[in-house]
């Protein structure tokens, strides 16, 4: 019995922590799946399924983290989505500034191109600064931007974009011509969608949205995702 009692205590010693430590963020921020419970979340950067080819530091977990408001625009995107018996699939959201010094550390690294060929085939990698791929500040620091794309709501796969998500070149560009035209509705419709519920995009990079009036414009925050 005392055994049986110390193993419910430690469980609910534990249960108690993680419910506490998950409340750390700060003020204005939130665990996206408090909001969209059933958001399908893929962090690249907490895969090695990325240009770097590695877990990015300070992704501890693949947990999706924005700031208030955006998560709440995010649910309505996700709502009027769900009646087309579509969804969304988020790549990354909040981006400590420790990823993007490991983004910056990497890209000085010119032996280090193992995802070459998926990521940056026509982009000669010692150009990645000149060219805006990398820089030494992003808006994911700020906590009111995300990385998505939409799946569909029966297989759960990605629908067609014309280009995999963070490819370096013209080819993920929002206005990128030389794509089928099932590929340029499929990037209107997620341009319409964002816009219509508060985002702006970039031009360059058809799955990049920040919210409008976002609550932290001159705030880059380096706290771990976890």
């Amino acid at each position: 019995m005392k055994i049986k009692a110390l193993i419910l205590l430690f469980s609910s010693a534990f249960l108690i922590f993680a419910f506490t430590y998950q409340q750390q963020l700060p003020k204005g921020f939130v665990y996206v799946d408090t909001v969209i419970p059933d958001i399908d979340v893929e962090l690249r950067y907490y895969s090695t399924h990325n240009f770097v080819g590695d877990t990015i530091n300070a992704y501890h977990d693949n947990t999706l983290i924005l700031t208030e408001q955006t998560a709440r625009a995010l649910k309505n995107v996700q709502d009027e989505l769900q009646s087309k018996n579509l969804c969304l699939r988020v790549y990354d959201g909040y981006r400590p500034q420790p990823a993007v010094n490991h983004f910056i550390t990497w890209a000085r690294d010119l032996n280090d191109t193992i995802n070459k060929k998926e990521f940056y085939p026509e982009v000669n990698k010692r150009h990645l600064f000149r060219d805006g791929y990398i820089a030494s500040r992003s808006g994911h620091s700020r906590g009111s931007t995300v990385d998505l794309t939409i799946i569909d709501g029966n297989t759960f796969e990605p629908i067609d974009m014309g280009s995999p998500y963070d490819f370096f070149g013209e080819k993920s560009w929002v206005n990128y011509e030389h794509i089928t035209e099932k590929q340029k509705a499929n990037r209107q419709l997620l341009q319409s969608v964002m816009l219509k519920h508060g985002f702006r995009n970039y031009s360059k990079e058809w799955w990049h949205f920040t919210l409008r009036d976002e609550p932290f414009p001159n705030t880059y925050f380096d706290f771990p995702v976890e």
